[in-house]
């Protein structure tokens, strides 16, 4: 059987866009082609490559697995058009991360700067739901998480393995402590992200687990408002251990009885993996993670 590229093609868009209105939409090419193209390839093949129902379509099984194959051709397809227009050697624009914190992100991006001029990026931090959603609405290019995505649409590449810690006043009296087993946390009130955060997810999973019931829960927005709140006195938090940072009003407590293990993800789209500023991110990322030990 010769496969029609183009129909391939057309299988790809609407699988990376998740809809055939996006697809249509971001490749320019209008939706009854794409959808005609894509009937053709599912004629052609004898295989049910999306699950219709109404307006809404999903991946099927072989749709899933044809997916992972041309994420890989439209990669490739992108790096030969990067040679032929000149884009590899210098890429143009500038990357847009979003992230669950800036800690992870931070000194990757200035290797990239010391390695390349004029090089130019942009930072939104937000949890981790909203860090899928950017990367997969394309408002991102590069998505920094406590957790991968199940998603075909999204590659991802663990470059740190982390664990939650517990933030209290310098005047708490467990300041003096280096660690407080899990269990103890009974009663006393807690500072934690809001949901949708890994943080969040996963302290309340353990605490619920061992049936562990806290205080009062305080729920902010972000990381420096765990460490202000806790430092006025609202409670005690949990952040990640590469988050702690240095702060002479808040002391760290490893927390014992429990796992609390966080490993850190970088996601992007599957078909730009290899592409432009992308490309270049994640091998800065896999370089900075190996030299300083942040996966071992």
């Amino acid at each position: 059987m010769t496969v029609n590229i183009t129909h391939v093609l057309a299988f790809h868009r609407v699988a990376a866009a998740g809809s055939f209105t996006g697809a249509a939409r971001m490749s320019g090419v209008s939706q009854p082609t794409l959808s005609a193209q894509v009937r053709a390839l599912e004629d052609a093949t004898g295989l049910q490559l999306f699950v219709r129902t109404g307006r809404q379509v999903r991946l099927s099984p072989q749709g899933e697995t044809l997916f992972q194959a041309t994420s890989r051709l439209a990669g490739a397809l992108q790096e030969v058009d990067a040679v032929l227009t000149g884009e590899q050697a210098k890429p143009k624009g500038a990357l847009r991360i979003s992230a669950d914190s800036a800690v992870h992100v931070v000194p990757i991006l200035a290797e990239m700067k010391r390695r390349q001029a004029g090089f130019l990026f942009s930072i939104r931090i937000n949890n981790s739901a909203a860090v899928l959603s950017d990367v997969l609405d394309e408002r991102a290019d590069i998505g920094v998480m406590a957790q991968p995505s199940a998603d075909p649409r999204l590659e991802a590449v663990k470059i740190r393995a982390d664990r939650l810690v517990l933030l209290v006043a310098a005047k708490d009296a467990w300041a003096g402590r280096k660690r407080v087993r899990l269990t103890e946390l009974s009663g006393r009130d807690l500072v934690v992200r809001e949901r949708g955060s890994t943080t969040r997810e996963v302290i309340e999973a353990r605490l619920g687990e061992q049936g562990v019931l806290p205080g009062q829960v305080f729920d902010v927005a972000t990381r420096e408002a765990v460490r202000e709140a806790v430092a006025a006195g609202f409670g005690v938090g949990v952040v990640f251990a590469s988050e702690a940072g240095h702060d002479a009003r808040l002391r760290a407590l490893a927390i014992t009885g429990a796992d609390l293990t966080v490993a850190e993800y970088i996601v992007c789209r599957a078909d730009r993996r290899r592409v432009g500023l992308i490309a270049r991110f994640l091998e800065a990322a896999e370089r900075h993670a190996a030299t300083h030990r942040w996966v071992v």
